[in-house]
């Protein structure tokens, strides 16, 4: 239930999202129960889904996982910079995918270990991000 010093926005507030660390607003919804074992060892669920809420205005932090995500729209638009996958983010001009709920393409692809960003948003905008090899911490890493 919403408290009065709650200052998610109303569809945070609605999905129960938390603050994700590259900004905007996440939850998890769900986890593949099949595991696998990847080369080096780590345990990773098969996939992970998770709601990502990017208000209007805001725009995420450069990042990267070294899984590949899928992001699919399910309202407004989102635009995902693409930075290459050095050590650091490019500065060169960047690829940019535009997910969109509404008029074009409803899902995009970050392939695994490319640096990302969000771009700042005119509107609110909803996705989810399928993540496979399951998406942990352990393996995001902000610029």
């Amino acid at each position: 239930m919403e408290q009065p010093d709650d200052r998610r926005p109303p569809l945070a507030v609605q999905l129960d999202l938390a603050p994700h660390p590259e900004g905007g607003w996440y939850r998890q919804t769900w986890v593949s129960p099949v595991t696998l074992t990847l080369p080096d060892g780590r345990v990773r669920p098969t996939a992970t889904l998770i709601y990502f809420l990017l208000p209007a205005g805001e725009s995420s932090a450069w990042h990267r996982v070294s899984s590949d995500e899928t992001w699919l729209a399910h309202t407004g638009t989102v635009t995902v910079e693409l930075g290459g996958d050095g050590p650091a983010p490019d500065a060169g001009p960047a690829t940019r995918l535009t997910i969109t709920a509404t008029g074009g393409s409803a899902q995009g692809l970050v392939p695994a270990g490319v640096w990302q960003r969000t771009l700042v948003a005119e509107a609110d905008a909803l996705v989810s991000c399928l993540v496979s090899p399951g998406f942990d911490f352990a393996d995001f890493e902000l610029a």
